[in-house]
């Protein structure tokens, strides 16, 4: 018997209308009462939204267990958010938890089989069996869509409630639970009622810092600023500065993906979003990870001022910044807003009494990032040594000599001494290589 309606913590999926549907059909056929026209349409419905989830998925395999597996590992309530990353709690929370763990416990144990006999079909054959045309899925990068499918077996193997609820719980600890446990990065958007929703980056580049050829020094700060931030312990929003190409992006994917597993993660947020940050923070500052508010390529001429309202967001309001929230930008100007000679020498006019307190208020902002790391332009060495290693890394066998023949024509006409310039000639040699 199919009890969903008695469950206490699992409640008001935002995808449940298959799970009311087949539960309402599992009912039915137990309770002898089917009648098969009268069925035929919901059962034929819910096995269209079952394949149609897998293609949107890349599901394979049960998916009936997918989907309801699925359901579980997005559904935030009061014991998933307290068990994510910390794991088990106390308190009588447990024992709501094992109620609606026994109920769905049950929908993973009933034997699709009977329906395809009431209907004469075999569709329940297929989607218990089901295998993906290409394995990919638009919304779930494979890293994701496998992790559910991993967790759909074995909690579909789980012998006891206890053993369901052990396994549920070990998942919420080592991933999390909804959209900030199963994905890494996210992005700020406006739903149709324009609230400030965040949402999930599917597609993120897999870099790693050691993919950053030299720079061991910026990337030693950064790693210590943000490991001392995962741990607990006190850290500083951090500003990356320097000279286009350098890598400053690149190292904060790489930070992403070192440190995702001990929960962090990053929204990425533009100029134009900053009245949205409060509405952001609100969302984020009662859970259990660890989130970098990441701005990239971040500048201000003299005429905007957007950067006095990132001032107050950062540190000066009267809310006290959340201790699992830090700031990290990229930008390629050392104090973000536009300095003029006239601001340096302090030069006076009709509209500027106290120039000096304009120079004050420009400096004020880069000087609430606590941690400030440069990433300046290799020298021509240091050029050729990246251009040597990214070489050796795709695989690339040209004589040495030449490769740095090639390599330093190709900077000459494409952006100077950089590590992108250098990673850029080395896409060309691949992509022309055979040619």
């Amino acid at each position: 018997m199919a009890r969903i309606q008695e469950c206490i913590l699992y409640r008001g999926f935002q995808n449940g209308e298959i799970l009311q549907k087949m539960s309402g059909l599992m009912n039915t056929f137990e309770d002898g009462l089917g009648d098969r026209e009268k069925q035929e349409e919901t059962f034929f419905f819910c096995i269209h939204g079952l394949v149609e989830m897998a293609g949107t998925y890349g599901f394979s395999g049960n998916l009936w267990h997918n989907y309801l597996t699925f359901l579980l590992v997005n559904h935030e309530n009061v014991f998933s958010t307290a068990s994510e990353i910390r794991g088990r709690v106390e308190g009588s929370i447990n024992q709501f938890a094992m109620n609606d763990f026994g109920i769905f416990k049950e929908l993973y144990d009933f034997d699709l089989s009977v329906l395809d006999q009431f209907f004469h079909t075999s569709c329940c054959r297929g989607i218990r069996d089901y295998q993906n045309f290409d394995g990919s899925g638009k919304m779930f990068n494979s890293r994701i869509r496998d992790r559910i499918c991993s967790l759909s077996k074995t909690l579909a193997a789980a012998k006891t409630t206890e053993e369901f609820m052990e396994d549920m719980l070990k998942f919420y600890k080592d991933f999390g639970v909804g959209k900030l446990g199963l994905h890494k990065a996210f992005r700020i958007a406006h739903d149709g009622n324009g609230k400030v929703v965040i949402e999930p980056i599917t597609r993120i580049a897999h870099v790693q810092l050691e993919d950053l050829v030299g720079y061991e020094i910026p990337k030693k700060k950064l790693i210590k600023n943000t490991e001392a931030f995962v741990r607990g312990r006190k850290a500083n929003n951090c500003l990356l500065f320097g000279d286009a190409g350098t890598g400053k992006s690149s190292s904060i994917k790489g930070i992403l993906n070192r440190y995702y597993d001990q929960g962090l993660r990053i929204i990425e947020v533009y100029k134009h979003q900053f009245q949205d940050l409060n509405e952001v923070i609100a969302q984020i500052k009662n859970r259990n990870y660890r989130f970098i508010i990441y701005m990239d390529d971040l500048s201000f001429e003299d005429f905007e001022i957007e950067y006095k309202y990132l001032k107050a967001v950062i540190e000066g309001g009267l809310e006290k910044k959340p201790d699992n929230i830090l700031i990290y930008a990229t930008s390629n100007r050392r104090q973000l807003v536009r300095m003029r000679t006239g601001d340096k020498m302090e030069l006076m006019d009709k509209d500027d009494l106290h120039s000096s307190d304009t120079v004050q208020e420009k400096l004020s902002l880069a000087y609430r990032f606590g941690v400030r790391i440069y990433f300046g332009a290799p020298e021509k060495k240091e050029f050729q040594n990246i251009v040597r290693v990214l070489a050796k890394r795709s695989g690339i066998t040209m004589p040495d000599e030449e490769l740095m023949l090639e390599a330093n024509r190709w900077e000459l006409s494409h952006g100077g001494l950089t590590g992108r310039t250098a990673q850029q000639f080395i896409d060309y040699l691949l992509g022309t290589a055979g040619q």
